[in-house]
Protein backbone atom coordinates (compact mmCIF):
# COMPACT_ATOMS: atom_id res chain seq x y z
CA UNK A 1 0.00 0.00 0.00
CA UNK A 2 1.55 3.51 -0.98
CA UNK A 3 1.65 5.73 2.05
CA UNK A 4 0.82 9.09 1.36
CA UNK A 5 3.39 11.79 3.33
CA UNK A 6 1.52 14.05 5.61
CA UNK A 7 2.62 17.58 5.07
CA UNK A 8 3.84 20.51 7.26
CA UNK A 9 2.71 24.29 6.30
CA UNK A 10 5.61 26.41 7.25
CA UNK A 11 4.50 30.24 7.56
CA UNK A 12 7.09 33.06 7.87
CA UNK A 13 7.50 36.52 7.51
CA UNK A 14 8.30 39.73 9.25
CA UNK A 15 7.39 40.44 12.94
CA UNK A 16 4.11 42.22 13.26
CA UNK A 17 2.62 41.04 9.49
CA UNK A 18 -0.31 38.98 11.00
CA UNK A 19 1.23 35.55 11.23
CA UNK A 20 -1.01 34.21 13.90
CA UNK A 21 -4.11 34.86 12.46
CA UNK A 22 -3.19 32.99 9.34
CA UNK A 23 -2.20 30.39 11.60
CA UNK A 24 -5.04 30.07 13.45
CA UNK A 25 -7.42 30.55 10.20
CA UNK A 26 -5.45 27.86 8.56
CA UNK A 27 -5.66 25.31 11.89
CA UNK A 28 -9.46 25.73 11.78
CA UNK A 29 -10.16 25.25 8.04
CA UNK A 30 -7.50 22.27 7.81
CA UNK A 31 -8.61 21.01 11.60
CA UNK A 32 -5.14 20.67 12.82
CA UNK A 33 -2.55 22.11 15.48
CA UNK A 34 0.06 24.90 15.33
CA UNK A 35 3.75 24.51 16.67
CA UNK A 36 5.68 28.10 16.98
CA UNK A 37 9.08 28.64 16.03
CA UNK A 38 9.60 32.01 17.52
CA UNK A 39 12.29 31.95 19.67
CA UNK A 40 10.76 34.46 22.18
CA UNK A 41 7.08 32.80 22.46
CA UNK A 42 8.81 30.10 24.15
CA UNK A 43 9.16 31.77 27.75
CA UNK A 44 6.50 31.96 29.84
CA UNK A 45 7.52 35.38 31.55
CA UNK A 46 7.33 37.29 28.62
CA UNK A 47 3.62 37.58 27.30
CA UNK A 48 3.26 41.22 25.83
CA UNK A 49 6.92 42.42 24.35
CA UNK A 50 6.57 38.94 22.47
CA UNK A 51 3.17 39.46 21.02
CA UNK A 52 2.38 36.59 21.93
CA UNK A 53 -0.92 34.73 20.75
CA UNK A 54 -3.97 35.92 23.49
CA UNK A 55 -5.95 33.73 25.62
CA UNK A 56 -8.88 33.84 23.09
CA UNK A 57 -6.02 33.14 19.95
CA UNK A 58 -4.88 30.09 22.20
CA UNK A 59 -8.20 28.93 22.56
CA UNK A 60 -9.31 29.20 18.46
CA UNK A 61 -6.28 26.32 17.82
CA UNK A 62 -4.07 24.18 19.99
CA UNK A 63 -0.70 25.92 20.05
CA UNK A 64 2.60 24.01 21.09
CA UNK A 65 5.61 25.84 22.51
CA UNK A 66 4.22 28.74 23.60
CA UNK A 67 5.02 29.24 27.40
CA UNK A 68 6.60 25.99 26.97
CA UNK A 69 10.38 27.37 28.91
CA UNK A 70 11.33 29.78 31.55
CA UNK A 71 13.79 32.25 30.79
CA UNK A 72 16.45 30.98 33.07
CA UNK A 73 16.64 27.67 30.67
CA UNK A 74 18.86 27.86 27.25
CA UNK A 75 16.84 26.49 24.26
CA UNK A 76 18.75 26.22 21.80
CA UNK A 77 17.93 25.74 17.83
CA UNK A 78 19.12 21.95 18.49
CA UNK A 79 16.65 21.42 21.20
CA UNK A 80 14.06 22.98 19.14
CA UNK A 81 14.81 20.57 15.96
CA UNK A 82 14.65 17.83 18.47
CA UNK A 83 11.30 18.55 20.79
CA UNK A 84 9.53 19.95 17.67
CA UNK A 85 10.16 16.84 15.41
CA UNK A 86 8.77 14.61 18.21
CA UNK A 87 6.13 16.89 18.69
CA UNK A 88 5.10 16.64 14.84
CA UNK A 89 5.14 12.64 14.86
CA UNK A 90 2.10 13.02 17.89
CA UNK A 91 0.33 15.97 15.80
CA UNK A 92 0.67 13.46 11.93
CA UNK A 93 -0.44 10.84 14.20
CA UNK A 94 -4.32 12.29 14.96
CA UNK A 95 -3.86 14.75 11.48
CA UNK A 96 -3.01 14.67 8.03
CA UNK A 97 -1.79 18.17 8.43
CA UNK A 98 0.29 20.89 10.66
CA UNK A 99 1.01 24.19 10.67
CA UNK A 100 4.28 25.79 11.92
CA UNK A 101 4.30 29.60 12.46
CA UNK A 102 7.05 31.31 13.62
CA UNK A 103 9.85 34.61 12.06
CA UNK A 104 13.08 33.24 13.57
CA UNK A 105 15.17 31.88 11.35
CA UNK A 106 17.55 29.50 12.98
CA UNK A 107 14.37 27.79 14.41
CA UNK A 108 11.92 27.35 11.27
CA UNK A 109 15.18 26.15 9.77
CA UNK A 110 16.59 24.09 11.89
CA UNK A 111 12.55 22.28 11.74
CA UNK A 112 12.56 22.32 7.83
CA UNK A 113 16.67 21.67 6.99
CA UNK A 114 17.94 19.95 9.99
CA UNK A 115 20.99 21.59 11.99
CA UNK A 116 24.59 20.04 11.40
CA UNK A 117 26.83 18.39 14.22
CA UNK A 118 28.05 21.71 15.66
CA UNK A 119 32.01 21.86 16.25
CA UNK A 120 33.10 21.62 20.00
CA UNK A 121 33.91 24.62 21.03
CA UNK A 122 36.98 25.86 23.61
CA UNK A 123 35.19 26.90 26.84
CA UNK A 124 37.68 29.13 27.59
CA UNK A 125 36.59 31.77 24.67
CA UNK A 126 33.49 31.30 25.71
CA UNK A 127 34.22 32.25 28.99
CA UNK A 128 36.63 35.23 27.39
CA UNK A 129 33.86 36.33 25.25
CA UNK A 130 31.03 36.67 28.02
CA UNK A 131 33.45 38.76 30.08
CA UNK A 132 34.07 40.68 27.41
CA UNK A 133 30.56 41.26 26.63
CA UNK A 134 29.90 41.89 30.57
CA UNK A 135 32.83 44.44 30.53
CA UNK A 136 32.70 46.15 27.33
CA UNK A 137 29.22 45.42 26.21
CA UNK A 138 27.74 44.69 22.74
CA UNK A 139 29.10 46.67 20.39
CA UNK A 140 32.65 45.03 20.36
CA UNK A 141 30.94 41.66 19.70
CA UNK A 142 28.85 42.73 17.44
CA UNK A 143 31.95 44.51 15.73
CA UNK A 144 34.03 41.78 16.24
CA UNK A 145 31.62 38.82 14.38
CA UNK A 146 30.64 41.31 11.85
CA UNK A 147 34.32 41.67 10.63
CA UNK A 148 34.64 37.21 10.65
CA UNK A 149 31.38 36.59 9.61
CA UNK A 150 29.88 38.97 7.88
CA UNK A 151 27.11 36.72 6.69
CA UNK A 152 26.14 35.49 9.49
CA UNK A 153 26.14 38.50 11.21
CA UNK A 154 23.07 39.82 8.58
CA UNK A 155 20.91 37.19 9.03
CA UNK A 156 20.62 36.79 13.08
CA UNK A 157 19.42 39.23 15.81
CA UNK A 158 21.79 41.37 16.27
CA UNK A 159 20.45 42.73 19.65
CA UNK A 160 21.30 39.05 21.09
CA UNK A 161 24.65 38.31 22.47
CA UNK A 162 24.55 34.78 23.09
CA UNK A 163 23.76 34.66 18.96
CA UNK A 164 26.54 37.44 18.51
CA UNK A 165 28.87 34.98 20.84
CA UNK A 166 27.83 31.94 19.21
CA UNK A 167 28.94 32.81 15.81
CA UNK A 168 32.44 33.69 17.29
CA UNK A 169 32.86 31.43 19.70
CA UNK A 170 32.92 28.99 16.92
CA UNK A 171 34.82 31.15 14.17
CA UNK A 172 37.75 31.59 17.02
CA UNK A 173 37.39 27.67 18.13
CA UNK A 174 37.42 26.22 14.46
CA UNK A 175 38.66 29.06 12.47
CA UNK A 176 35.76 28.30 10.46
CA UNK A 177 32.60 30.73 10.03
CA UNK A 178 29.02 29.69 11.66
CA UNK A 179 27.26 30.74 8.51
CA UNK A 180 28.95 28.14 6.13
CA UNK A 181 27.49 25.33 9.07
CA UNK A 182 24.35 26.37 8.72
CA UNK A 183 23.93 26.14 5.15
CA UNK A 184 25.05 22.63 4.40
CA UNK A 185 23.63 19.58 2.80
CA UNK A 186 19.34 19.81 4.18
CA UNK A 187 18.29 16.29 6.14
CA UNK A 188 15.55 14.43 4.41
CA UNK A 189 12.28 14.94 6.57
CA UNK A 190 9.38 12.41 6.27
CA UNK A 191 6.61 14.67 5.35
CA UNK A 192 6.26 17.05 2.66
CA UNK A 193 6.51 20.91 3.03
CA UNK A 194 4.64 24.19 1.87
CA UNK A 195 6.40 27.27 2.74
CA UNK A 196 3.60 30.32 3.04
CA UNK A 197 5.32 33.95 3.46
CA UNK A 198 3.45 36.90 4.10
CA UNK A 199 4.45 40.60 3.46
CA UNK A 200 3.46 43.92 2.70
CA UNK A 201 4.43 47.21 1.56
CA UNK A 202 7.21 48.37 3.15
CA UNK A 203 5.31 51.73 4.66
CA UNK A 204 2.27 49.60 5.92
CA UNK A 205 4.62 47.17 7.90
CA UNK A 206 6.31 49.58 9.53
CA UNK A 207 3.22 51.32 10.61
CA UNK A 208 2.39 48.21 11.86
CA UNK A 209 4.97 47.50 14.26
CA UNK A 210 4.85 51.44 15.13
CA UNK A 211 1.30 50.52 16.27
CA UNK A 212 2.07 47.53 17.96
CA UNK A 213 4.61 48.56 20.05
CA UNK A 214 2.03 51.46 21.18
CA UNK A 215 -0.06 48.49 21.80
CA UNK A 216 2.50 46.78 23.86
CA UNK A 217 3.17 50.31 26.18
CA UNK A 218 -0.85 50.65 26.49
CA UNK A 219 -0.82 46.96 27.56
CA UNK A 220 1.21 47.66 30.57
CA UNK A 221 5.17 46.30 28.76
CA UNK A 222 6.72 48.34 31.03
CA UNK A 223 5.58 46.43 33.85
CA UNK A 224 6.04 43.15 32.51
CA UNK A 225 9.82 44.35 32.32
CA UNK A 226 9.81 45.78 36.05
CA UNK A 227 9.09 41.92 37.01
CA UNK A 228 11.97 40.94 34.65
CA UNK A 229 14.60 43.27 36.34
CA UNK A 230 16.09 40.16 38.49
CA UNK A 231 16.27 38.16 35.14
CA UNK A 232 17.48 40.59 32.61
CA UNK A 233 20.88 39.20 32.76
CA UNK A 234 19.82 35.60 30.90
CA UNK A 235 20.30 35.58 27.34
CA UNK A 236 16.28 35.45 26.89
CA UNK A 237 15.66 38.88 27.48
CA UNK A 238 18.48 40.42 25.88
CA UNK A 239 16.14 41.52 22.86
CA UNK A 240 13.71 43.66 21.70
CA UNK A 241 11.53 45.44 23.75
CA UNK A 242 12.91 44.45 26.98
CA UNK A 243 16.85 45.33 26.89
CA UNK A 244 15.42 49.36 25.33
CA UNK A 245 12.98 49.53 28.79
CA UNK A 246 15.79 48.02 30.89
CA UNK A 247 18.14 50.67 30.07
CA UNK A 248 14.94 53.58 30.73
CA UNK A 249 14.69 51.33 33.87
CA UNK A 250 18.55 52.00 34.92
CA UNK A 251 18.61 55.60 34.41
CA UNK A 252 20.46 55.00 30.69
CA UNK A 253 17.78 56.87 28.87
CA UNK A 254 14.14 58.81 28.88
CA UNK A 255 10.77 56.52 28.41
CA UNK A 256 10.26 58.63 25.76
CA UNK A 257 13.79 57.48 24.12
CA UNK A 258 13.26 54.11 24.93
CA UNK A 259 9.90 53.61 23.06
CA UNK A 260 11.44 54.75 19.70
CA UNK A 261 14.19 52.58 19.95
CA UNK A 262 11.69 49.54 20.58
CA UNK A 263 10.47 51.25 17.42
CA UNK A 264 13.45 51.64 15.41
CA UNK A 265 15.05 48.15 16.47
CA UNK A 266 11.98 46.31 15.83
CA UNK A 267 11.80 47.96 12.34
CA UNK A 268 16.06 47.14 11.56
CA UNK A 269 14.70 43.66 12.41
CA UNK A 270 11.87 43.21 10.32
CA UNK A 271 14.32 44.14 7.50
CA UNK A 272 16.60 41.31 8.46
CA UNK A 273 13.78 38.87 8.85
CA UNK A 274 13.00 39.20 5.42
CA UNK A 275 16.42 39.33 3.64
CA UNK A 276 16.80 35.50 5.34
CA UNK A 277 13.11 34.17 4.07
CA UNK A 278 13.30 36.18 0.34
CA UNK A 279 16.88 34.16 0.15
CA UNK A 280 14.58 30.76 0.16
CA UNK A 281 12.65 30.72 -3.57
CA UNK A 282 10.13 27.58 -2.63
CA UNK A 283 8.29 30.30 -0.36
CA UNK A 284 5.00 31.06 -1.69
CA UNK A 285 4.61 34.93 -0.73
CA UNK A 286 0.68 36.27 0.27
CA UNK A 287 -0.16 39.73 1.59
CA UNK A 288 -1.70 39.16 5.20
CA UNK A 289 -4.89 39.34 4.04
CA UNK A 290 -5.08 36.41 1.80
CA UNK A 291 -6.15 33.52 3.63
CA UNK A 292 -8.57 32.47 0.94
CA UNK A 293 -6.13 32.45 -1.73
CA UNK A 294 -3.44 30.63 1.14
CA UNK A 295 -5.81 27.71 1.54
CA UNK A 296 -6.26 27.79 -2.01
CA UNK A 297 -3.14 26.92 -2.71
CA UNK A 298 -2.45 24.28 0.05
CA UNK A 299 -5.46 22.69 -1.13
CA UNK A 300 -3.96 22.35 -4.72
CA UNK A 301 -0.61 21.18 -3.75
CA UNK A 302 -2.55 18.66 -1.59
CA UNK A 303 -4.28 17.42 -4.75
Amino acid sequence: MLMIKKTLISIVGPTAIGKTALAIGLAQHFGTEIISADSRQFFKEMAIGTAKPNAEELAAAKHHFIDSHTVTQLFSTGDFEVEALKKLEEIFREHELAIMVGGSGLYVNALINGLDEMPNIDLSIRENLNRQFEEEGIAVIQSQLAHLDPEYFAKVDQQNPQRMIRGLEVFLSTGQKLSSMLSATKKERPFNIIKIGLNTDRAVLYDRINKRVDQMIAEGLLDEVKGLMPFKHHNALNTVGYSELFDYLDGKSSLEDAIAAIKQNTRRFAKRQLTWFRRDEEINWFEPDEKEKVIQLISEKLG
